[in-house]
């Protein structure tokens, strides 16, 4: 597929008419038709219905039109990305994070990176952690910050905190209104368990929770966004564990409570990626920074 197809399409989507949107294209109408037939034949669907009464979109030719003015306008911010670091000689900095970290220091970080250097250009990409190790090997991130433990020759890793994990329940839950939960509690519940994917990610680590002290959580239903767990949650699902962090965020019809896990540890580290051997000073600065917010922001949490 060529950026060419996807013009050809948006035209003809446009137009509602191969000869409108030939001539929108300034091409003749027998090569716009064959450039569609060839999009189709790659997708393996069919976009377009094509009647004596004209054209129209089908279901899939709606999803891809929509999809694909998405994917100009991310194009579109690349290229005023690329043209403004070359105007300014300045260097690109990425980082990927996984959401629930935005809860905690990370904004903190993101503001005081952003104002560290004018030469740098940061960037952010919302990425869960197995994406976050790919990215780094291929450059497209300079820093990751994710919550699941990897090993990889080609990256360094830090673990900043680890941070407690608590119960999110409805307010009208029956246990919503004890002062903390059990593991054991907390296993006759039904669960609502994120990311489904990729794996691994945490909510492999929360079941792996689970199963050290001895028990396994009854998941009936998996979400891809922490958000969307949380409305599960309060639409009655059952019930599910977020970073403490979190508890800042929660909307008014939910409830957290402590997790009492015993002898283990009901947390979830907060770890920092990098590509090994880079020894570039805004990654060094960056690091330090991160390891400082953190720590301040462990010693301010109350108990």
């Amino acid at each position: 597929m060529e950026l060419r197809h996807l013009r050809y399409f948006q035209a003809l989507a446009r137009e509602g008419s191969f000869t409108r949107a030939a001539a929108a294209l300034h091409i003749a109408q027998p090569p716009l038709s064959r450039q569609i037939r060839q999009l189709e034949d790659e997708l393996g669907v069919c976009l377009v219905e094509r009647g004596t009464r004209g054209l129209k979109l089908t279901e899939a030719g709606r999803f891809f039109y929509e999809q694909s003015l998405q994917l100009n306008a991310r194009l579109e911010e690349i290229v005023v990305g690329t043209r403004r670091l070359g105007a300014h000689a300045a260097r690109w900095f990425g980082i990927g994070f996984v959401p629930s970290t935005l809860s905690g220091f990370v904004p903190e970080l993101i503001r005081y990176l952003r104002q560290a250097d004018a030469r740098v250009e940061v960037g952010l990409s919302e990425m869960t952690t197995l994406p976050q190790i790919e990215a780094l090997k291929s450059g497209r991130i300079d820093l990751g910050i994710g919550r699941i433990p990897f090993d990889d020759s080609a990256i360094e890793r830090r673990v900043l905190m680890d941070e407690p994990l608590v119960a999110v329940l409805p307010r009208t839950h029956p246990l919503a209104t004890r002062k903390r939960l059990t593991v054991a509690q907390l296993a006759t519940q039904p669960f609502v368990l994120y990311p489904a994917r990729p794996r691994p990610n945490y909510g492999d680590h929360v079941v792996g929770l689970f199963r050290a002290a001895g028990y396994q959580p009854v998941v009936v239903q998996e979400a891809n966004e922490l958000q969307t767990a949380l409305g599960l949650v309060a639409a009655g699902m059952g019930v599910t564990v977020v970073p403490a962090s979190v508890q800042r965020s929660l909307r008014a019809d939910l409830v957290s409570l402590p997790v009492a896990a015993g002898d283990a540890a009901f947390t979830s580290p907060v770890i920092l990626s990098w590509r090994r051997g880079d020894a570039s000073t805004f990654l060094t600065q960056a690091i330090a920074a991160a390891e400082r917010l953190a720590r301040a922001g462990v010693s301010s949490d109350p108990p």
